[in-house]
């Protein structure tokens, strides 16, 4: 007898019955299945899987797929927020031009994201059909999905779908009956945040070090092997067939009028909440609104700040829990959207040792290839470990600031340094005194106030 405990499989929660979705207001997770178990090729197809593919390969143009899309105001769901009908109306095209490539990014490794792998692991179809669509739209002949090579029970769903898809028809030569040609590869990575960047990503995928590319030339001109490539997230792709299928101000409409942002969104919600997980919403929902779906925090704990998309984010502070959770709303409060899954910080935690914990991940992340990047992260880990302990000499928290500018945009070659930097900057801007507490009093006058070291 194997006495060897087995673990359960892990599977992101959406923390919405079906009975309160529907194809109308749900279009990502309508189809999926309470018990979190796989959508399979028979089960999709029944619930309208493929239509949109189907409709589009024998009876529009990709102009009219383009157009769509924009009209839609399909934002990156990444984390960029660039539209992707307009990064497709990029995609170079034409007679002379190469059959280039459709890559879904799906190195889903922002601490405190989990939405992606929910459509990859009960969904996957959903993402193989909006693929389809990208693919038809930007005239690629191959498809790529880059993987997190953490996520083993994703890649073996996805595998099994991708065999589905291809033996039904869907994937391959004459896709369809349409004389379209296209076909997905799942390519997993080595585990690197820097992959999610899509440059980064793209010298992964052809076996090259994970450093970003300078732009120009843009992936949509020269991106994998020199030709055109388009680079999307999961939750960005599976958007395309419902907004094909129910038109684009069917789309638009979802958000109602408090954003000019179109559709839905997966938000969610850790940290210490009482129900942590996920939920498809309109798009524009509040920080608060959100907040309650996850049952408030655990405890009675009281919120001290939130980060509204991972950790690359800026801390916003409990009296923004009230702004509509869109791109163009959380940039102007001086954070970013991001992923839209929040991370909740309490009134017990230390700021402090909070940023040490999430400055280290990213310099251990870095790529190394541009000096602010390089020895900047590593710099804010040294400066904020002495102030954790309350070893700081007297202009750290200056140098922290400096550190924070010199890593911000414009300064580095790719966005990782910046992303490290928001959240630091905000952390300095709104919780400075608890920085402060950590610098050493002159010898034989202690601490007035003691160092906050909650956990992290």
């Amino acid at each position: 007898m194997n006495s060897q405990r087995q673990s359960p499989i892990y599977k992101s929660r959406l923390l919405q019955p079906v009975a309160e979705r529907s194809p109308e207001t749900h279009p990502l997770t309508w189809r999926l299945r309470d018990d979190g178990q796989v959508v399979d090729l028979k089960e999709y197809q029944s619930k309208e899987g493929y239509q949109a593919v189907s409709q589009v390969l024998n009876g529009h143009d990709p102009g009219a797929v383009i157009a769509a899309m924009k009209e839609a105001n399909v934002r990156g769901r990444g984390g960029a927020g660039f539209s992707a009908g307009l990064k497709w109306s990029l995609t170079m095209q034409g007679g002379d031009i190469p059959r280039g490539y459709i890559v879904c990014n799906a190195d889903e490794m922002e601490p405190g994201t989990f939405k992606d792998r929910l459509l990859m692991e009960q969904q996957p179809h959903l993402l193989i059909e909006g693929m389809i669509l990208a693919a038809f739209a930007n005239n690629a002949r191959y498809g790529y999905i880059f993987l997190r090579g953490e996520y083993v029970e994703s890649a073996r769903v996805l595998s099994e779908a991708l065999a589905e898809a291809r033996d039904a028809g869907w994937l391959g030569p004459d896709v369809a009956g349409s004389g379209f040609d296209f076909d997905i590869a799942l390519h997993t990575g080595a585990g690197r945040y820097i992959c999610g960047e899509e440059t980064a990503l793209l010298n992964s995928l052809e076996g090259q070090r994970a450093n970003p590319r300078a732009k120009p030339p843009f992936p949509g001109q020269s991106g994998a092997w020199g030709k055109p490539t388009v680079v999307n997230n999961v939750e960005t792709l599976c958007n395309a067939p419902a907004v094909m299928l129910r038109g684009a101000d069917w789309y638009q409409g979802l958000s109602g009028d408090g954003t000019d942002d179109g559709g839905t969104k997966l938000y969610g919600a850790s940290g210490l909440v009482n129900r942590p997980g996920l939920w498809e919403l309109p798009i524009g929902t509040t920080g608060g609104e959100l907040l309650e779906l996850a049952g408030g925090l655990r405890d009675g704990k009281k919120l001290k700040a939130w980060l509204p998309g991972g950790a690359s984010t800026g801390f916003l502070l409990p009296e923004h829990l009230d702004l509509p959770l869109d791109f163009d709303t959380v940039g102007k409060e001086g954070s970013r959207l991001g992923t839209g899954l929040i991370t909740v910080v309490t009134e017990d935690q230390s700021m402090v040792a909070l940023m040490r914990n999430l400055e280290q991940f990213f310099a251990r992340e870095s790529c190394g290839w541009c000096t602010p990047c390089r020895d900047g992260l590593p710099w804010t880990v040294k400066l904020l470990l002495a102030l954790e302990r309350g070893e700081g000499e007297a202009g750290d928290v200056e140098l922290l600031d400096k550190l924070a500018a010199d890593c911000g945009p414009a300064q580095t070659f790719c966005a990782h340094a910046p992303g490290a930097a928001m959240p630091l900057e905000t952390a300095l801007r709104h919780f400075r005194h608890e920085f402060e507490q950590g610098i050493r009093q002159s010898k034989g006058k202690p601490h007035a106030d003691p160092i906050p070291v909650g956990e992290v």
